[in-house]
C-alpha cells in the first residue's frame, strides 16, 4: 500500500517526531497551515492504511508511526526499480549517476559504498 502525496508529507512529520498530537503536527507545518480537519482526515486514512496508529489520552491521541521510514522508501525505490528499469538495479544505478547532477566527489563515496558491500559478499 502506498502514501498520498499529502499523507507522505505528514508522515514525513511523523516520522521526525516519532510521537504526536494533532497540535504538535499542525505546529510543524510551514505556512500556510492546512486546516485541522484536513489533517484529521489525513491521519484517520493513514491509520485504516496500517501506516501509523494511535494511544489515546482522554480525548486527545497521540499518534506515532507502524511502518519505519527506512522501510517504507525501500520498497518505494524497489517498485521503481521494477516498473521503471526493468527489474534491473544495474540500469537504476546507470541512470541515477548520469543523469543526476553528483560530484565526483559524490560519486567516488558511492563507489567506495558499493566496494564494501561487494567485501561483505
Amino acid at each position: 500500500m502506498k502514501l498520498s502525496k499529502t499523507e507522505e508529507q505528514l508522515m514525513q512529520h511523523l516520522w521526525k517526531l516519532e510521537k504526536a498530537f494533532m497540535k504538535d503536527l499542525l505546529d510543524v507545518y510551514p505556512e500556510p497551515k492546512p486546516a485541522t480537519t484536513t489533517v484529521a482526515t489525513l491521519l484517520k486514512r493513514m491509520t485504516d492504511k496500517g501506516f501509523i496508529a494511535y494511544n489515546l489520552f482522554g480525548k486527545s491521541r497521540e499518534y506515532y508511526p507502524l511502518v519505519k521510514k527506512k522501510d517504507y522508501f525501500s520498497k518505494h525505490v524497489n517498485g521503481l526499480i521494477k516498473h521503471f528499469f526493468n527489474d534491473s538495479a544495474s540500469q537504476f544505478a546507470s541512470f541515477f549517476t548520469k543523469e543526476t547532477n553528483l560530484t565526483k566527489a559524490e560519486l567516488e563515496d558511492l563507489k567506495t559504498i558499493i566496494d564494501n558491500e561487494i567485501k561483505k559478499k
